[in-house]
């Protein structure tokens, strides 16, 4: 994923684009949009390495299992489940195509926003309460504008569009059920 470009002004993969399907026509070549320049088309990925950890990007055991106990087992509903969006490479190009993350680089943004809801829906996983927070935060979900070019230019088709506006209903639900909780926990 690191050979993302924009090629004649489209975030494109540069391994995957081939100067024949242009001929005769120029071909300009530029560094990804919406990202500090390092040095010629080299990108500065500092910002989305920071949003990738704060995802957790990883399984938070619901509960904790022995090496006696083995493997934690899926069906293969449960993995369809989320597979489509565990096939990102990180090739920045939803970003580049993003127009809210343009203007307001403190969005997660849709890879982020695509690998945590693979994390969320796994059904192995139990931190989905801790991402919660930020799915509902300042830089979550719901700076999103819907547009979807995000989607269109990802190489692997893992449709982070799609994780967005998933993660918009589970955060509207989430607020729905805490609104309706007792307050102060249960007695």
């Amino acid at each position: 994923g690191s050979c993302g470009m924009m090629i004649n002004g489209i975030p494109n993969l540069s391994c995957q684009t081939f100067l024949r399907d242009y001929y005769p026509a120029r071909v300009r070549v530029e560094a990804l949009a919406h990202f500090p320049i390092e040095r010629d088309l080299v990108i500065n990925m500092e910002g989305f390495i920071e949003k990738l950890e704060s995802i957790q990007p990883y399984i938070i055991p619901k509960e904790e299992r022995t090496l006696a106990q083995g493997e934690y087992l899926q069906t293969p509903e449960q993995l369809n489940a989320y597979e489509q969006f565990s096939s990102c490479i990180n090739c920045l190009l939803c970003y580049a195509a993003c127009p809210q993350f343009g203007l307001n680089s403190s969005f997660i943004g849709p890879a982020a926003t695509a690998l945590l809801h693979r994390y969320n829906v796994d059904s192995r996983d139990g931190g989905k309460a801790e991402r919660m927070e930020l799915i509902n935060s300042e830089e979550g979900v719901f700076n999103c504008t819907a547009v979807g070019y995000c989607s269109e230019v990802c190489p692997k088709h893992v449709d982070p569009a799609n994780a967005v506006n998933q993660n918009k209903t589970n955060s509207a639900a989430d607020y729905f059920l805490r609104f309706l909780a007792p307050r102060g926990g249960a007695k």
